[in-house]
């Protein structure tokens, strides 16, 4: 009886470890921004950087001036998020990022 009270409680707790998804690491990297009136442009810099695949989030409250972007870890290269931000050009503006490491 013994025995079978250890399988059993063996196969409840391996469906309990296999049911628990796995969670992805973070990573965060800060981006400087600058350039003319970028700081009036923040919307177009979050959707160009929210389309990188595998950003998660894109923070440009806690810091003004600097994006904090939020990915997968290693799915997101720095030079993708500077890439997006840098090709962001309108009508008299333009925004540049640079990362801080």
């Amino acid at each position: 009886m013994q025995t079978m009270q250890r399988i059993t409680f063996g196969l409840v707790c391996s469906v309990f470890v296999l049911s628990v998804p796995a969670f992805a690491a973070e990573q965060k990297t800060t981006l400087m921004l600058g350039g003319k009136f970028c700081d009036s442009y923040l919307g177009e810099v979050q959707t160009a950087l929210k389309k990188i695949p595998g950003v998660a989030s894109v923070d440009l409250k806690s810091m003004k001036g600097y994006a904090i972007v939020t990915s997968e870890t290693g799915k997101v290269k720095p030079d993708q998020l500077t890439a997006a931000v840098n090709v962001l050009k309108g009508d008299g503006w333009h925004c540049k990022a640079e990362v801080i490491k």
